[in-house]
Order: C-alpha cells, then structure tokens, then sequence
C-alpha cells in the first residue's frame, strides 16, 4: 500500500531529531519515495546524503529500474564502480531488469551486467541468475535464455515463468507450452503469471484445446478469476475462435477494468459481429469505464471490419472527448474504414488532412483498399509512398502485383515480380492447419506430403462436384497466374484452406465444429466454396485469417461477405 503522505510527515519529524544523519534511517526513506515512485524527491535526497553505501545506491537504482526509467538506473552504476563499491545480488537483479527496459532486442548493456555477475560471482546466485535469464528472455535471446536455465542448479517457479513467458512474448506458443508441461512434472506449483503467460501462448497459436486444458487446470487448482489471468483467459478463447467462451469468462470475472472490456471489444470485432462491439462499447460508457486509446482503437476495428462508415466516423470524433489523443494506428484504421468501404477519394483526402504525417502503415492501408476495389492508379501511387518512407514494408510489393494481375496487366505484374526478386523480398508461401489430437496438420498449395494425401484429395473431389450441384460456381480470377481458364480452375481446387477441410472432415466426427487457421488472407474462392460445403455438411466451419474469424454455417459466413 502507497503511503507517501504519511512517510513524508516521519521525514520532517526525523529532521528534527538525533537520526536525521543515520545512514540506516536515511537509507529506508530514501527506499520509501523510491517504492512510492517519487524519484525526483528520492534523488534529491540521495544527491543531499553526506554518506553512502551500497543500500542506497541500491535503492535508487532499484527505483528507476522498477518505474520505467531504465536509462537512469544504469546510468548509476558507473558512479557507484567509481567510488569502490561493489554491487550486491539486489543492486545487479534491479540492474539487469533496467537492461531488458531500454530496448527488447538491445542486449548489449545486459551482456555486460552478465559479465559483471561472473566476476563477483553472483552467476550461481538463485535470485540473480533468474535476473539473468529474465533479461535475455524480454530481450528476445531465447537462445542464451535457455542455457542460463539449463545450467540452473536450483531452479524455482521464477525461473520457469522468466522462460515460459519469453518463448510466450516471441510467438513461440510450442515450446512455452511444452516448458509449462515439464514445470507440472517437475511438481512446480504455476502461479498466477504462469497461467497468464501460457494462455498468452495458447492464443498466439490458436489452441482452443490446450487453452481449455490449462482452464480446466486452473478451477482443478481453485484458481479465480481475478486481474489479469481472466483477462488473458478470455483473451485467449477470443483469439482461439470460441467468442461464446470469451463471453462467459468476461461475466464471471470477480472484477472487470478497462482491458477486460477491451479484450472483449476485440473479440467481437475479430468474429464478425461489429454492431455487438458497438453497443458492449456503449455499454462501458454507461456504466463509467473510461476508455483509453487501445479501446477506441478497437471500436474502430469492428466499425472497419463490419463496413460501419459513420459510425466509425463519430468514434474517431469522439476520441478527444475523453481526452485520449488519437496515434498512428487511429488514422490507420480510419483509412482502412474509408478504402474497405470504397470511398477511396475520402480515404486519400483524410490521409491529406490528417495533423500527423502518414506512415507506410497508413500508405499500406490504402493500398490494401486499392487492392480490393481494383483500383490500379490510386494503388500505384500508394506503393510509391510506401517505398519512399520503408522500401521493405512487408506485404507491399505482393499487393501491388495482385492488382496489375487481376487488372491483367501482366507486364506490369512480371515487373514488380522483377522488383521483388531485386530486393530479395520474398512473398510468404500460403500454408493452413488444423490442429487435432495435440499435433498440428499443416497443409500448402497442391500439398502431397501429408500421408493421407490420396484420401484428402479425393474427399475433395466429391465434396466439390457437391457444391457444385447446389450453386458453387469456380471464381478463377484468385488465380494471379498468367494461365488459360481450365488451368486456373484446376488450380482453384487444391488451395490450402480446401485441403486442411478435407482432412478435418476425413477425420473429425460428424456435427463436429471445424477449425482452420491460415497465415494470409482467405482466397475469395475458398470463402465462396466454404460457404455451400457448411451447409452441404450441416456443421460450422471456423476459419481464422491474419484479419479475422470467418464462421460458415447453413451457407453463410459471419463476415456477411464484407472482409
């Protein structure tokens, strides 16, 4: 408990009495307005000290490490060398957690602070060690993390959260997952960060299943829902295609704040179901949640995703009412509202307007829209904006040829192709899953690796002259390869996303929901095909995108087509 008012008034009593120059008294105020995160007072008592060891420098540095001013924590210990004293196990834990919080991949301060523990000997100390580990996890050196852990003679729950959670924080869900299983068997009890950094990982990959398994443990363990891990909990059913689970958890929180409404704001934006946002977000007005930038930036999100034009447009007004001040991401997504929609002449006046100056993301946004509308002039001036500020914007150079080849401008195609190659951009090579039985099925384009191959296609065959008798009709123009009609068909059929439905339903019960995931946008085609096979089979289909969650059921898809 923060007890600022109160410590101040023993500081001005101990200022008039025998100990107002005792070190040890000195010391615990000076450790008092640094926990209470008043630095500038706990530095102007440190810099007015007439003595000092090592608690007070441990004090001060243990301050700016522990509120966001890493820079200066480090900035002490040259000082600190320079007057003789050495760095106790406190002083270097403090000091590396300021390393991992100047910049995540800067590594090179914490490296040092390393060496530094090695020669006071302070590498083999429990609490400093998973300091050192820490700092390489939040710096994205898994790697060096791992071997800090491997080589831990004593390891606690600290360590494998440190290790959980970076593997976690770098999309590595697998191996998080798998550290979390190996901590269970080593009868180390999960904490309340523990959950929240494996749900996190269940999440990234979309492991409904896992992410059930690790709830189930949680209430087994009579763990509650409260502060962050039901947010992570609802967070991950949200991301991992169940907004019903989501839903459930977010109405059995013991207590709801600002992100579990904004985690819940996602989900529905993320599933298709916009105007849902729209008035859960006016729900949270009503009841005096104040919303802060991640929220309307969510708002704006679903009115984009569900084509709610002027609704979008009065959120973005409104976002200074609450003293918010809109950032990047604001004006991305209002670009992306305006171009989805196909006012692309409204999208390029409000970049015009716009009080910040535009970024490739928002240049991307417009692009993107370009890409949707077919609109090759507007698209190629967009791209151009984009390599003048970041030549290796991801994605720019693939959008930009899939415009000149639906337009059939192949010439042009053949010369951002020649662009790519130049630049050695590389497009990324369409994969799906399907996630059964704990192992991951992972399917590409005309994919005859799987051992079911012969069954999947011919599953597929049949599923397709189905659809075809109800309405399917083939839409050849996804196929952005100079080719001749029926071979543009023949390519259609053995898309990714077709081949990982045919395993699923080769190999899941009938009724049975289905879930697919695909690391680019869903092909037209598929979406359209989609649509006839959930009702041919008369079960869900759940497909999540890089964009969102498509739901099919009785031949149509949540997103009302409009994604």
């Amino acid at each position: 408990m923060n007890k600022l008012n109160e410590g101040k008034i023993i500081h001005a009593l101990l200022l008039n009495s025998r100990f107002r120059d005792d070190l040890v008294m000195q010391n615990t105020l000076l450790n008092l307005y640094a926990k209470c995160g008043d630095l500038v007072y706990a530095r102007k008592l440190f810099d007015e000290m007439s003595s000092r060891d090592v608690v007070t420098w441990t004090a001060l540095i243990t301050g700016y490490s522990q509120h966001d001013r890493p820079q200066d924590a480090l900035l002490l210990l040259p000082e600190m060398l320079r007057i003789g004293l050495k760095p106790n196990q406190f002083t270097l834990a403090s000091l590396l957690k300021a390393a991992s919080g100047v910049g995540s991949t800067d590594v090179l301060q914490g490296r040092q602070l390393h060496g530094l523990c090695l020669r006071y000997g302070y590498d083999s100390n429990v609490y400093v060690s998973c300091a050192i580990l820490d700092m390489y996890a939040r710096c994205h050196h898994l790697e060096e993390a791992q071997l800090i852990f491997d080589v831990m003679v004593s390891k606690n729950e600290v360590s494998w959260n440190a290790l959980i959670a970076g593997y976690a924080r770098k999309g590595q869900g697998d191996k998080a997952f798998c550290l979390f299983s190996n901590m269970l068997r080593e009868n180390v009890k999960p904490t309340h960060f523990t959950y929240s950094s494996v749900l996190c990982a269940c999440a990234s990959m979309g492991s409904l299943e896992q992410g059930k398994w690790v709830h189930a443990l949680m209430i087994k363990w009579g763990e509650k829902l409260v502060a962050f891990v039901g947010n992570t909990l609802l967070d991950m059913y949200a991301k991992s295609g169940s907004i019903e689970d989501a839903k459930k958890v977010f109405d059995r929180l013991a207590k709801r704040d600002v992100v579990s409404w904004n985690s819940m704001l996602t989900g529905y934006s993320q599933h298709g179901l916009g105007k849902v946002a729209l008035q859960r977000f006016e729900e949270m007005l009503r009841i005096r949640i104040a919303p802060n930038d991640i929220t309307f930036l969510c708002v704006l999100t679903a009115c984009s995703h569900a084509g709610l034009l002027d609704e979008g447009r009065h959120y973005f007004d409104m976002i200074k009412k609450y003293n918010v001040e809109p950032h990047i991401s604001h004006y991305v997504t209002m670009v992306d509202l305006l171009g989805r929609a196909g006012h692309l002449d409204r999208a390029i006046q409000f970049i015009s307007e716009m009080p910040i100056k535009p970024t490739a993301a928002v240049w991307g946004a417009l692009l993107g829209a370009c890409r949707m509308h077919k609109n090759m002039e507007l698209g190629g001036y967009a791209a151009e904006r984009i390599f003048e500020l970041d030549s290796h914007y991801p994605g720019t150079h693939v959008l930009l040829y899939n415009i000149y080849a639906l337009a059939g401008r192949w010439n042009d195609a053949a010369k951002v192709r020649k662009m790519m190659k130049e630049s050695g951009v590389k497009k990324e090579p369409a994969c799906s899953w399907v996630e059964m039985e704990n192992e991951v099925h992972v399917f590409v384009a005309d994919d005859d690796a799987h051992p079911q191959r012969r069954e999947i296609h011919n599953m597929w065959e049949q599923i397709s002259d189905k659809i075809k008798e109800i309405g399917y009709v083939p839409d050849s123009s996804h196929v952005l390869l100079c080719m001749d009609q029926q071979e543009r068909e023949a390519k259609l059929q053995y898309h990714s996303e077709k081949l990982a439905l045919a395993f699923a339903l080769l190999n899941t019960p009938p009724g049975s929901t289905i879930r697919i995931k695909k690391n680019i946008r869903i092909c037209g085609d598929c979406h359209s095909a989609f649509k006839f096979v959930s009702k041919l089979v008369e079960r869900e289909i759940i497909v999540r995108d890089t964009n969102r969650f498509h739901h099919f059921c009785d031949s149509a898809c949540s997103c009302e087509d409009y994604w």
